[in-house]
């Protein structure tokens, strides 16, 4: 079984706040650019909260950054595998990070160095996690569902999804990750880059 790692608050807060700072944006600047509210930042930054999921993926667009990578830093910082700079994680020593507000877990497959990121999300029952059209941008992205059922909501369009299914995201849109069923969804996501970081 792997380690859940809740929150992450601290790590998580140090690389937002280092990510705002390395676009010279004020809490006001980046609240703008993310949708997310100042005060909402400001307690993320000085880990008074815990950011949601829908909150990292408004963050993450706001940096041209995927989820993956916003998290990758305090993922690695909290790992306990000191196989990983080898290539080799034991899944029984890999770390995942838990949602606070749906209890959506998500575990980095692929080391920093790989060419494309790969995570692997559990999405418990009656779950919903949305993400705007920016964090899309800048990426290409597979879908793979491994156990379960996944209502995928990609702009207008909504697609059904089963065990075994694939799905290879067109053009950037609004997107929901849906279980709208009563069991947990164990899903991949394939992520690689279209555009260089600016």
């Amino acid at each position: 079984m792997s380690n859940i790692i809740e929150p992450l608050v601290g790590q998580i807060a140090t690389r937002i706040r280092a990510e705002r700072n390395r676009h010279r944006w004020t809490l006001a600047q980046l609240a703008e650019a993310s949708g997310v509210s100042r005060a909402m930042i400001s307690r993320i930054e000085n880990g008074e909260s815990s950011p949601t999921a829908v909150v990292l993926g408004k963050l993450s667009a706001a940096f041209q950054l995927s989820v993956s990578e916003l998290l990758a830093l305090a993922e690695q910082s909290a790992s306990q595998d000191s196989d990983r700079s080898a290539g080799l994680t034991r899944r029984a020593r890999a770390t995942e990070w838990c949602d606070p507000d749906t209890g959506y877990r998500r575990r980095q497959i692929s080391g920093a160095t790989f060419p494309a990121e790969v995570s692997e999300i559990c999405l418990p029952a009656g779950a919903r996690v949305a993400y705007p059209a920016a964090a899309f941008a800048f990426i290409r992205q597979v879908i793979w569902v491994l156990d379960g059922h996944l209502t995928f909501h990609e702009g207008a369009t909504v697609h059904e999804l089963d065990t075994g299914d694939t799905l290879e995201l067109a053009e950037p849109a609004p997107c929901a990750f849906h279980n709208s069923t009563e069991a947990e969804c164990r899903y991949a996501v394939i992520v690689t880059r279209t555009s260089s970081r600016p």
